[in-house]
């Protein structure tokens, strides 16, 4: 049941550097993530999937010294947008149109909604709303991890012009929003692995307005 699985997923403090995630895991938590939805239907963020011991050193120096960034099987990048540009938002509506085999009036109209109000916004308001979308993907493979049985924990405790460095991002049109190591928990060593899961009460946080 994914309410049990969201029960046992924490943010893993230490991973098991000698365990490592099962590449079908890892090619679902993606799709996953693919299939995430998003503004719009634009996707506006890409998925970066790092294994190389010496660009994970690297990353790690600039991430607070988390070790989690080495020692976990992957470490997963969600990098957004950074800007909207005419040709990005008539990417997605031409591969909706060839994907679908038909053009609709109305989805013709949406495009020219969007493609007159968001390439003439500054850029760094643009890159915070495809940003946001990225956190939407993010929340989708955390719970598509927790569900595969494989430990993930949101990172944001980086330099994101460093990593952008280190990943090139900006020579693709990209910034680099948070991070996501995917692994296992190590046997000992995790101070909060067996501490009680504490969030407010229900009655606390979900309010009804019938």
């Amino acid at each position: 049941m994914l309410i049990d699985r969201l029960n046992w997923r924490y943010a893993t403090k230490k991973m098991n550097p000698d365990k490592v995630v099962a590449e079908d895991k890892v090619e679902r938590i993606l799709e996953a993530v693919r299939l995430a939805p998003t503004s719009s239907g634009l996707q506006q963020f890409e998925v970066i999937v790092v294994t190389n011991k010496d660009i994970r050193a690297k990353i790690r120096a600039i991430a607070w010294d988390q070790a989690q960034v080495t020692d976990a099987s992957h470490l997963v990048v969600f990098a957004a947008w950074d800007n909207y540009t005419a040709d990005r938002i008539n990417g997605m509506f031409d591969l909706v149109n060839d994907e679908r085999g038909f053009r609709n009036e109305g989805w013709e109209a949406y495009r020219q909604m969007l493609l007159n109000t968001y390439p003439q916004r500054d850029a760094q308001t643009n890159f915070e709303h495809a940003a946001r979308q990225a956190y939407v993907g993010l929340g989708i493979a955390l719970t598509a991890a927790a569900f595969e049985e494989v430990d993930a924990t949101p990172m944001e405790g980086f330099d994101p012009a460093a990593l952008d460095e280190i990943l090139d991002l900006r020579a693709r049109g990209l910034r680099s929003v948070v991070m996501m190591p995917l692994g296992y928990r190590a046997d000992e060593g995790d101070w909060l692995v067996n501490l009680k899961k504490v969030r407010r009460p229900a009655a606390d946080f979900i309010s009804r307005i019938d």
